[in-house]
């Protein structure tokens, strides 16, 4: 059928969590209300990644962009647009307020995108096979199945430079070729989406919009290295990539895709889906596969790798969902075409999941290369509120922090170890002049010391120690000698340990005694946290020249720690607070200091 008008809908997890799910259900009814469902299908995709602007409503063939669209504003847009062909302005993106409307390609956060591994996310229903479908999809793997010899796919990544985007950005093609050159009754394929750190949905997200990609590298994988079974590993916390993983993997086997003699090829290849409880150490490969076969999920020692030696002692590729979404585009276009995006050692393009103190978070996929500077303020928007940039941080709990002098660094992954930081899975979190970056490590650390599977004692103990002389020092109680032990313990660490976890822990700690040493001092030597984050080293005083004796910042105080006339200057008893800032929070005469 064919439609005259065409609404898509962001259906990942941020904008159903915000009623999209209700807004395409209102839609729904009021086309069919209106009797016009048969000129306009609705389509609820995966996520648009312009989260801060969701949930998103795109109106085709004019491209209108509708943000922060709620379910009562369902009934305008078929009023108005679908029916008068009066686009509503009031929901359209106009970030300057200068144009009627903004198309897609004139808004800033999509400009200085490249999409690949998000091709399809926002543009298909991923419910839908013959959408996939319609996108070139399986083609890929029926020119593998039909054209192409084991041994011309590898030579086709290798020629792409293809590294696995789950952190370390190993070659793929070898780990492919290690895995095919094994001599074995049985081989597995392991898609990785055990997706932990902090921040971070680019594996969520390709899930949700675009399951088949990821199914259909499996397939290819499978078929290149001589395995017929492959795993995804994924979290139990994404309902939603979990359902929509289900439905592609019954559509597939359905249309032989997927099980016995796919596509009348003589190879037999299936998926099953296994769930993961939430440790962040499953995202390190032996740990995840320790967990596949019903253990512990605890790191094992390598060699041997699991390209050798992995699922039940048997040959096992392992890739992460970006890593795997890239390879049907890379056998289709080839290597060379996918060779030429990127730098010289670092090829293709990197989702990140660009949040924190930046006015247009989400998600983010741009050429390998670009600098930090253009994500954050290009596509980012800069800061909110007026604020000055302080630090980025890359690679999640076990990145570093990258402060403003790096800003013009093209992103890859050795530019990045260079400055003290990691690739990672591709998590960035921006931070502004309120930050404290004795605070920032300290919670990093937290975060890696209670998810260490507390195996091995480098990681297990050297955490802890890492910990509590970060929170001695957070709180004042730090002595110059803890800079010297937070470096000894930290290479100790990184050395020592058994898996990725301990290994990277210490970054976030090492980067910001590096780049900010003197927000270190200034809380061991004067006792005194420059941004005002570490409760036990902040001061609230009242000012007597500026106070005017109201009282809300007494009525506010939860332990009566503020006395005085009114109309009189109050004071603050030292003792009795508890450097909560609602004084500070209350004042509207600026006559309360916090220092």
């Amino acid at each position: 059928m064919a439609y005259k008008q065409y609404v898509l809908i962001c259906g990942g997890t941020g904008c159903e969590s915000n009623k999209s799910d209700q807004v395409y259900r209102n839609l729904l009814g009021l086309l069919e209300k209106e009797g016009i469902s048969s000129d306009v299908q609705v389509v609820k995709t995966g996520c648009f990644g312009f989260c801060e602007q969701g949930p998103i409503v795109k109106v085709l063939p004019e491209e209108s962009f509708y943000v922060q669209v709620k379910p009562e504003d369902a009934e305008e847009i078929v009023k108005e647009h679908l029916i008068k062909g009066r686009p509503v302005t009031r929901l359209l993106y106009n970030k300057d307020q200068s144009k009627e409307f903004a198309r897609v390609d004139d808004i800033d956060f999509y400009q200085k995108q490249f999409r690949v591994v998000l091709r399809n996310c926002g543009f298909i229903n991923p419910e839908d096979i013959n959408e996939y479908i319609a996108r070139d999809g399986y083609a890929a793997l029926e020119k593998v199945l039909l054209e192409m010899s084991p041994d011309e796919v590898i030579e086709e990544l290798k020629r792409s430079g293809l590294r696995g985007r789950g952190g370390a950005g190993f070659p793929t093609w070898r780990k492919w070729l290690f895995t095919k050159q094994v001599e074995s009754d049985m081989k597995y394929v392991v898609c990785n989406a055990d997706e932990g750190d902090p921040g971070a949905y680019m594996d969520r997200s390709v899930l949700e919009g675009d399951p088949h990609s990821v199914l259909e590298a499996m397939i290819i994988a499978g078929k290149t290295v001589g395995a017929h079974k492959g795993y995804i590993y994924v979290r139990a916390e994404y309902p939603l990539a979990i359902r929509r993983l289900n439905i592609a993997i019954e559509q597939a086997r359905e249309l032989g895709l997927l099980g016995e003699d796919i596509l009348g090829s003589g190879f037999s290849f299936d998926i099953e889906i296994r769930l993961g409880a939430g440790a962040f150490v499953c995202g390190e490969e032996t740990a995840l596969l320790a967990s596949i076969e019903g253990s512990r999920g605890t790191p094992r020692p390598r060699p041997p790798f699991p390209a050798v030696k992995g699922l039940w002692g048997k040959p096992t590729v392992i890739n992460n969902v970006e890593t795997l979404a890239n390879i049907p585009v890379i056998i289709l276009r080839g290597g060379d075409w996918f060779a030429k995006i990127g730098t010289e050692t670092s090829k293709g393009t990197k989702v990140f999941a660009l949040t924190g103190k930046v006015n247009n978070s989400g998600l983010v996929e741009v050429p390998m290369g670009t600098t930090l500077r253009d994500i954050v303020f290009n596509i980012g928007g800069g800061i909110p509120n007026g604020k000055k940039f302080k630090a980025v941080q890359t690679g999640g709990p076990s990145g570093g922090v990258i402060p403003e002098e790096y800003l013009d660094t093209p992103i890859d992954y050795e530019n990045l170890q260079k400055l003290g930081s990691i690739m990672g899975s591709g998590g960035m979190i921006v931070m502004d002049e309120d930050d404290c970056m004795v605070n920032v490590a300290k919670f990093y650390l937290g975060f890696t010391v209670d998810e260490s599977c507390g195996k091995c004692a480098p990681c297990r103990v050297g955490g802890r120690k890492l910990y509590n002389i970060l929170d001695r020092i957070s709180k004042g109680k730090g002595t110059l000698e803890d800079i010297d032990k937070i470096k000894e313990i930290s290479h100790a660490m990184k050395r020592a340990s058994l898996c990725g976890l301990g290994q990277t822990a210490p970054n976030p700690v090492l980067s910001t005694l590096h780049y900010f040493e003197d927000e270190y001092r200034a809380h061991i030597v004067e006792k005194r946290c420059p941004t005002g984050k570490c409760v036990e080293l902040v001061t609230y005083t009242i000012l007597p020249d500026k106070c005017i004796g109201c009282g809300v910042c007494a009525r506010r105080c939860p332990v009566n720690a503020i006395t005085g006339e009114r109309k009189q200057p109050h004071v603050i008893d030292q003792d009795k607070c508890i450097k909560c800032g609602a004084c500070y929070e209350a004042c509207k005469f600026n006559a309360i200091e916090k220092r």
